[in-house]
Formats: C-alpha cells, sequence, structure tokens
C-alpha cells in the first residue's frame, strides 16, 4: 500500500484538485490530510472525500508530515504538498519499483505557460538528477521502515525536505522517476519570478555554507 501524505494550511483554493488528482490513482492506497491549523474549509474539504482521513498537527510541513507518517499503514510514504498535482499513473509507477529502490520522486514543473517558469523547473530537474536531493514539491516517496530508521523529517530546521534528502542519499539512491508533477506557481507569481529564484538561490547557499537560513524571505503564507 502507498501511503499519501497531504501536509496542508488553508489550501480550499488547492486541495479539492489535488485530493482529485490522488483519489482518481489506481493501486492500493491511502490518503491523509494533515492539518496545521486552518482557519478555512480546508478541514471539511478533507473529510467531504471518501477514502480521505483527516489528521492535525502543530503548524509546521515537517511536524505535520512526520504526524501523517505515524497514522499510516503503507509500505511506501508519498509526501504531496496541498498544491501540487500528481501525474497519471503516478502510484502504479511506484509500486513497480524493484526492491532494492528506497526512495524517489518526480520530475518537477509549475502550472502556466511562462517560459521563465519552465526554465527554472528545467534547472531544478537537472540539480536533481545530479545529486539526488529531492525538494518537497517533487513529491519524494520513501519506503516507511527507511523513513522510521532515519527519524522523519528535522522539525527544527526551515529546509526539511533537503536536509532529508541529504540524509537519504547517504543511504540509499533515490530514483527520479520520468512523470511530472505540477505545482501551482502562485508564490512565484506573486513575489516575482526571478526575485523568487534569486531568493531560493540564496536560502540554498546559506544551507551549503552552514550559515542561518534567511526564512522571512521566501516562507511566507501565499494563497
Amino acid at each position: 500500500m502507498i501511503s499519501v501524505i497531504i501536509p496542508a494550511l488553508n489550501e480550499e483554493k488547492s486541495l479539492p484538485v489535488t485530493l482529485a488528482r490522488v483519489l482518481v490513482q489506481s493501486g492500493d492506497h491511502e490518503v491523509i490530510v494533515v492539518d496545521g491549523g486552518s482557519t478555512d474549509r480546508t478541514r471539511a474539504i478533507a473529510t467531504s472525500n471518501a477514502g480521505v482521513r483527516l489528521a492535525v498537527a502543530p503548524k509546521g510541513r515537517a511536524s505535520q508530515m512526520n504526524a501523517g507518517a505515524g497514522v499510516v499503514r503503507g509500505e511506501w510514504l508519498l509526501f504531496l504538498h496541498a498544491d501540487t498535482l500528481l501525474p497519471d499513473g503516478a502510484l502504479e509507477a511506484i509500486a513497480a519499483l524493484p526492491d532494492d529502490i528506497q526512495a524517489g520522486g518526480f520530475r518537477h514543473r509549475f502550472s502556466g505557460n511562462d517560459w521563465r517558469l519552465r526554465l527554472i523547473s528545467w534547472m531544478h530537474n537537472l540539480r536533481c538528477r545530479w545529486t539526488r536531493v529531492f525538494y518537497g514539491d517533487q513529491a519524494l516517496f520513501v519506503r516507511r521502515a527507511l523513513f522510521e530508521r532515519l527519524g522523519g523529517f528535522p522539525e527544527d530546521h526551515p529546509l526539511e525536505d533537503v536536509v532529508f534528502g541529504e540524509r537519504l542519499r547517504r543511504v540509499s539512491r533515490p530514483r527520479l522517476l520520468d512523470l511530472h508533477v505540477v505545482t501551482d506557481a502562485r508564490k512565484f507569481m506573486q513575489m516575482g519570478v526571478w526575485k523568487s529564484l534569486g531568493r531560493v538561490a540564496l536560502i540554498l547557499t546559506c544551507h551549503e555554507l552552514r550559515l542561518p537560513v534567511p526564512t522571512r524571505i521566501f516562507f511566507s503564507d501565499i494563497r
């Protein structure tokens, strides 16, 4: 079984489509939406869908994803952002992986047709192919036993996806699937495409140099 874990916070606009794309997938799977204190209709949307379980956790993607991982039954854990859409056949592709593959993710694409966003996604996928470290919006999947052995996502670090991905790379060779997930481009469009790219580059550079990560410049709630 594949357990799809969706951390959410005030995602009433994006969540319905995200859930719809998950629920039409073939194969044995379960869906858990982990709410971090929404004040909109996020919880109501989750509970109105048959086959979706709702969990709650303190605000924060790492906290919410770890909480979701603690209540699931699947061999595989798939962590899906509430504004990211799975491609057709995504869960079947994971289920078909050989036993020696312990983790992986999907190629990334932004919504819309802006050439700048296409370029950023291309660079994003090239980086992932080279480093085998996945960002959260690539729908990271990992076998539950390995996730638990690594201690889950670090809840004391703003780059929980990168830090976990680096740990994952040390003990496995994650597989980049040749399928694309599509992430809502709202944050890049509202903050400015090039400005957003520059901010991401600064955050990652600080992480690589072990400097304090300036989270306020990018990790704002945009809905």
